[in-house]
């Protein structure tokens, strides 16, 4: 259950892979989401079911009188909730019922619960809290005062039959961007402040003297004032004719594929960066700044490079140790697919989400 409903959305896609496998396996499953976006036609396409609630706040009633109708005649075992709009809601459809449905509460950004939050969480209709990260299961213990025995961490997965570099064709996106096959290019997604996209300019800025064929992209570059900010930043550093810019894409896989370097400069709120870990399946070399869970998935040296947060000149040497060296970024990106088929698909994911949902449905022990 969750209120957004783009599949260019990490928590949207996860919600769409879990359902796919739990439906595969012959669990009943229903979807619930607004209306719109292409979540829609997913669904459709997967034969899962779909429920389109308006979910316009954390005290929606009608909302949560339409979850309430479905809870009762589907006799519903576990609601899986995303955000913290959908946790309302879903509270507030099973008060008075009895001890099923039991509640999951996904949890994939590292910042602090408030005050409200931490009610939500410690409800006893809530029977479990899937952290993506044992990071963010931390900071959910600490900052929550949840009992630690109901927090999980089960990491968030990635398809890797859909990110696997002999899939796609890596010069489909260049030829769409103007970059050439011998250019090198390094790739961000997201141009949100704390995602550390000006950190990542300035370094690549640093290097560029050294790789001058070196091209920047940052993805989901919008909406246009964000894009206009991010193009305006590059003309400062110098880079401005060497910065490419893309919207949201549902061909991740083509656009990761492209690339020679995935970085991800965050400095607060992520979990385990999604793109990272998918650029991982598709066998590229990644940096990932030391933020929450990252290092759980990227040991440094080993599948990837791991820098501190903020750290310009850690960025900068990180960049040029793998522009220049092609056998490095070769090893890495290899063992990182490998990193991502045995512990970070969404194959291993969904089994150890089946092994929660089952325990719960059982009831209280």
């Amino acid at each position: 259950m969750l209120e957004k409903n783009r599949l260019t959305t990490g928590s949207v896609v996860q919600m769409m892979e879990a359902a796919r496998g739990l439906g595969a396996c012959g669990h009943r499953v229903v979807v619930v989401s607004r209306p719109g976006g292409d979540l829609e036609a997913a669904c459709a396409d997967a034969g899962i079911r779909l429920l389109t609630l308006p979910l316009r706040h954390e005290f929606d009633l009608g909302s949560a009188w339409s979850l309430r109708r479905l809870l009762r005649s589907e006799s519903v075992d576990v609601i899986h909730v995303h955000k913290g709009g959908p946790h309302a809601v879903a509270l507030l459809a099973a008060t008075g019922l009895g001890p099923l449905p039991a509640l999951v509460v996904n949890r994939g950004v590292s910042f602090p619960l408030d005050l409200f939050n931490k009610w939500k969480y410690r409800h006893r209709r809530v029977g479990a809290v899937v952290c993506v990260a044992a990071a963010i299961r931390e900071v959910v213990i600490r900052t929550g005062g949840v009992r630690p025995e109901r927090v999980y961490t089960i990491h968030a997965g990635t398809d890797t039959e859909r990110f696997d570099p002999a899939r796609v064709d890596s010069q489909k996106v260049r030829a769409e961007l103007g970059v050439a096959t011998e250019d090198l290019l390094v790739c961000q997604v997201s141009v949100r402040d704390w995602k550390g996209w000006r950190e990542l300019a300035t370094a690549f800025a640093r290097v560029l003297p050294a790789h001058p064929r070196a091209h920047l992209l940052f993805v989901g570059c919008e909406p246009e004032s964000e894009r206009d900010k991010v193009l305006a930043a590059a003309r400062e550093l110098g880079i401005g004719d060497r910065l490419r810019t893309l919207p949201y894409r549902s061909d991740m896989p083509d656009v990761l594929g492209a690339c020679d370097v995935v970085a991800d400069a965050s400095w607060a709120g992520t979990g385990i960066t999604g793109t990272v870990r998918e650029a991982m399946s598709m066998e590229r070399a990644v940096i990932a700044t030391d933020c929450a869970g990252n290092r759980e998935l990227v040991i440094d040296g080993e599948v990837g490079m791991l820098v501190p947060q903020k750290d310009v000149a850690a960025l900068a040497e990180a960049l040029t140790r793998l522009l220049g060296d092609s056998v490095l970024a070769h090893r890495l990106g290899e063992a990182a697919r490998r990193r991502v088929v045995d512990g970070f698909s969404t194959r291993v994911r969904l089994e150890r989400l089946q092994a929660l949902y089952t325990r719960l449905a059982a009831g209280p022990r």
